[in-house]
């Protein structure tokens, strides 16, 4: 695959035209050129998919809804300007987050349960005709059962059919494989077997199809992390591995630099939306500094920002962290060391960049140190430490359990998310991915109950 501008193209039309299935099974790399923008926004693409998909699994969504889930963030983010142009969309976006994917154990782990999910649910949207394509081109064998054989284990089919309260089996997809290709569903009593064979109806075909996916992905991960640390990485120092290892900690959603919509808060307010409207990252951050009078720099650059995207002013700033630093370190030093770094911030220094509040995914990456209080909660405090604060911030005992068990499973975001459900008495299904969209959302809800 050349990162250029894309001169060879398959098309869903002359897909179509040769028979061939537009539900890829990415067994190589694809013949394209693509312009390199299209590398990187075709992958942020896939990967706002697969990032929905994980966290529609982390809620315990049932598979009606996850189906659901599926098919809409796909037509929401995989649409391509040209729709004959799709399938060269899908095919790409899947191989760049294989090169993002392939570099560690735990990053191969999370693609690869994501792409089996995403496929098994565009495989069973799927009809007859692609079932037999995919089938064939992964080298399953299988038989399609006749009409006649139909008829004639017609009660023996529709008994186990009845038993696992499936619908009844009709002579249309239903085919016979080898019971060993679907131990899955032999283990759950969920198949008819005579002979040797298995008879699987159009619902079932999934459930050996998927491991053949899964089997050939794993590999290729392996396969591409070699090729990745011995050669790609090195010679694409300059262009594509900064993109490549960007992707999997990158944040894809609004930048929060400053909050438009809820405009200024000042210093007479800051305490009570502190209480009402900060994140456990950020209220953790905020009451350390008022007890302690002082952070260390990652937990000042955290909760700076942060206080800059909410619509802190930088003379309010300034104020601010003068008032508390300057009962430790005393004013002039405070205007010697602290000072520059509040207005770098601001982007009234140095290069006088205009500097972003840090995402989730920035905050839960970072290694606090001895002594340091940024990152996040869910992730870095013992659960002692994390009942208590949850308790101090008044989630009830029901939901701080949910809310233990996401942090324990990892799921540090929904975690985040249940604790703002919790306290706001409201849903939030787009989950929480920024500190300062916590705040935002919950400042729109606090708003609302007032004016009400």
């Amino acid at each position: 695959m050349e990162v250029m501008r894309s001169q060879r193209k398959v098309t869903s039309a002359t897909a179509s035209s040769h028979g061939v299935s537009t539900l890829p099974l990415y067994r190589t790399a694809p013949t394209l050129e693509v312009r390199l923008e299209d590398f990187e926004r075709f992958a942020v693409d896939r990967l706002i998919v697969l990032r929905g998909i994980s966290d529609g699994l982390a809620r315990g969504k049932k598979p009606d809804e996850m189906e659901k889930l599926v098919n809409d963030l796909w037509k929401a983010n995989m649409r391509h300007p040209q729709p004959s142009e799709a399938i060269n969309k899908d095919i790409i976006s899947h191989f760049v987050l294989r090169l993002v994917y392939c570099r560690s154990e735990e990053l191969r782990k999370w693609f690869l349960s994501m792409e089996c999910t995403l496929f098994r649910y565009r495989f069973r949207s799927e009809g007859s005709d692609v079932h037999l394509s995919l089938m064939t081109e992964l080298g399953i064998p299988y038989k399609v059962v006749s009409h006649k054989e139909f008829e004639d284990l017609r009660e023996k089919l529709n008994q186990v059919a009845r038993s696992v309260s499936q619908p009844l089996p009709t002579s249309n997809g239903l085919y016979k494989v080898s019971f060993e290709q679907v131990p899955e569903l032999v283990a759950s009593r969920k198949v008819f077997i005579q002979k040797g064979y298995a008879y699987i109806v159009l619902n079932q075909v999934v459930s050996f199809v998927v491991p053949h996916f899964r089997s050939h992905l794993s590999k290729a991960l392996v396969l591409t992390n070699r090729k990745w640390t011995s050669m790609i990485r090195e010679q694409e120092k300059d262009r594509l591995t900064p993109i490549v290892e960007a992707l999997a900690t990158s944040y894809l959603g609004p930048d929060y630099c400053q909050d438009k919509k809820f405009g200024e808060i000042s210093l007479k307010e800051i305490d009570q939306v502190a209480r009402t409207s900060f994140p456990l990252c950020m209220q953790h951050l905020f009451n350390t500094l008022r007890d302690d009078h002082h952070l260390k720099h990652g937990g000042r650059m955290q909760l700076g920002l942060f206080l800059k995207g909410v619509g802190l002013k930088l003379d309010d700033a300034l104020a601010f962290w003068k008032a508390e630093f300057s009962q430790k370190v005393g004013s002039e030093r405070f205007d010697k060391e602290y000072a520059y770094g509040i207005r770098h911030n601001y982007g009234k220094e140095g290069k006088r960049t205009d500097y972003t509040p840090y995402s989730c995914q920035k905050i839960i990456q970072s290694t606090p140190g001895v002594g340091d209080h940024h990152g996040c909660p869910y992730r870095h405090f013992s659960e002692e430490n994390l009942r208590a604060a949850l308790g101090k911030m008044g989630v009830n005992s029901r939901a701080l359990e949910d809310v233990i068990h996401k942090a324990k499973s990892r799921h540090y975001q929904l975690a985040c998310t249940l604790t703002f459900e919790a306290l706001h008495n409201s849903s939030c299904d787009a989950g929480i991915n920024h500190p300062n969209q916590y705040f935002s959302d919950s400042q729109k809800i606090l708003k609302e109950k007032v004016n009400y």
